[in-house]
């Protein structure tokens, strides 16, 4: 156990000091950021000197733990731990949101409701990556989605009702999903309701009860990741939200349901997932080709990136499925990886719409010569989304190659087969990327533009994104920085299940 409540502190404090943003004055939108700023750097200060000195990184047991009986007559925990699987996701929330808060700067439409929403998403995301009970993990899930419709219904385009609707439809169905697979699990086989991972994590189930507790978590996890056909709430919602929304929803958001993948269904459900896995692979190559071709054909910039996202969301499902500490560990640095990289070509995406006012590529051009800075910028931030090397996205999928070719489960000609596939969808990457370049950087459409002056990237924009780019490149030369957080999870998770 530990002495002092650092986890408590790390979940309920943005969402605490964030209510008190209700108390500044109305008009002071450079208040309210300032103000927003400081919570969300304190915060990421907080967390990062609480790992840095209370965390041991080569100990693969749940850490930090934490546990107080919440409501005493249903059992009810509030039971926080983090072990090598949540730290990532955790540090990846905390700067991310920071950058996003920083990026949300132009909002200036009811400025205190919309820097409160983002901080209670903070809250709710570090919350579900360190929650150690299954009924919190569902409250933090839940704490999620309100914050999300809101943020896109009130600050979106002009389909925002529509988008904001579809996410809501989407999510809270899933969620229907994950609470049925909670309950289910909490209650089976104990006249008293069992949350607690620890104990769930040594139970065992009947296979038929087991797949059905699977399929039910796994739909859940699969709108949120998103998984085919339960994708299509994304690109809408990306279309329409304001860019330092579609950094949290790229960034954040979608890492949650790979998260739950790993944490409950491959954790709790072992015997379900063996069974599953060759399916999630067949998917996750699918996943890949489609979205690559789907996003080729999007007029629209910021869907084109959307589904540049759910291709990407292919490695990581192949990588679970895989059942290799290699894959595995690939999935994980994917989920670091494409944290960054969504939310960099998201955030200039918006940027670029705040200059020019349009959405469509194929009415854009020339945007190279007017703003060569954010032509720098999301030149490089594509490359790193097609995976070249030295960035961090080519390790990662690089890895997931690995962890597919190197499984024991699998027939040598399954293997090359789904290989091949896979790099195809590689191919078809660079294809959408760099048209989308081409589009956006080269021609003359935009100095045909009555009053075509165009102002470049400011020291805030430039700040934002070099803050984005120097992590991508940092883990690309330097991987082992992040494998270094779950090597030793991973292992005792296989270990556990599948090497017994």
């Amino acid at each position: 156990m530990n002495f002092f409540p650092w986890l408590t502190l790390i979940v309920a404090f943005p969402i605490s000091a964030g209510s008190f943003i209700f108390f500044l004055p109305q008009k002071g939108n450079k208040i309210i950021r300032w103000y927003t700023i400081c919570i969300c750097i304190l915060e990421l200060l907080l967390m990062t000197y609480a790992f840095r000195y209370h965390f041991r990184f080569d100990d693969p047991l749940i850490q930090l733990v934490e546990e107080y009986k919440w409501i005493r007559f249903f059992s009810f925990y509030w039971r926080l731990g983090i072990d090598g699987l949540s730290i990532g996701p955790i540090l990846l929330t905390g700067f991310i949101t920071t950058l996003a808060t920083l990026s949300a700067w132009p909002v200036t439409r009811d400025s205190r409701f919309f820097h409160f929403l983002m901080l209670a998403m903070y809250s709710g995301q570090i919350g579900l990556f360190s929650s150690r009970d299954l009924l919190l993990f569902f409250i933090m899930w839940e704490l999620e989605l309100i914050p999300v419709y809101l943020l896109v219904s009130l600050w979106g385009g002009k389909k925002r009702l529509y988008s904001a609707t579809k996410f809501i439809l989407y999510t809270a169905g899933g969620s229907i999903f994950l609470l049925m697979g909670v309950l289910g699990i909490g209650l089976y086989g104990s006249n008293e309701p069992t949350f607690n991972f620890e104990i769930l994590s040594n139970q065992s189930y009947p296979v038929a009860l087991e797949i059905i507790f699977y399929i039910l978590f796994l739909i859940a996890f699969a709108v949120k990741l998103p998984i085919l056909p339960l994708h299509t709430w994304l690109p809408d919602t990306h279309g329409e939200a304001h860019y330092s929304t579609c950094m949290l929803l790229a960034g954040i958001l979608l890492k949650m349901g790979a998260y739950g993948l790993v944490r409950i269904n491959m954790e709790l459900l072992p015997r379900a997932h063996s069974l599953f896995s060759p399916w999630l692979i067949i998917v996750g190559t699918i996943q890949i080709i489609y979205a690559a071709l789907t996003s080729l054909g999007q007029r629209n910039l910021k869907k084109r990136i959307a589904y540049s996202s759910v291709s990407h969301m292919g490695f990581i499902i192949i990588g679970i499925g895989s059942i290799t500490d290699t894959g595995l560990n690939g999935a994980l640095l994917q989920i670091i990886s494409h944290g960054f990289i969504g939310a960099g070509l998201f955030f200039l995406a918006g940027t670029g719409y705040d200059r020019i006012r349009l959405v469509y590529l194929d009415e854009m051009g020339g945007i190279a010569i007017l703003m060569p800075k954010i032509f720098t910028m999301l030149s490089i931030l594509s490359m790193a989304s097609l995976a070249l090397p030295g960035m961090s996205g080519f390790v990662a999928e690089l890895i997931v190659f690995f962890g597919l070719i190197t499984s024991q489960k699998y027939l040598l000609m399954t293997k090359i087969l789904i290989t091949c596939v896979m790099a195809m969808g590689m191919i078809l990457t660079p294809i959408y990327l760099l048209s989308m370049s081409r589009q956006m950087f080269y021609g003359y459409k935009l100095f045909t533009v009555p009053n075509s002056y165009f102002f470049d990237s400011g020291p805030r924009e430039l700040f934002v994104s070099i803050s984005i780019v120097l992590p991508i490149i940092g883990i690309g030369l330097y991987p082992d920085f992040v494998f270094s957080l779950s090597v030793d999870k991973v292992q005792s998770i296989l270990c556990k299940y599948f090497y017994r």
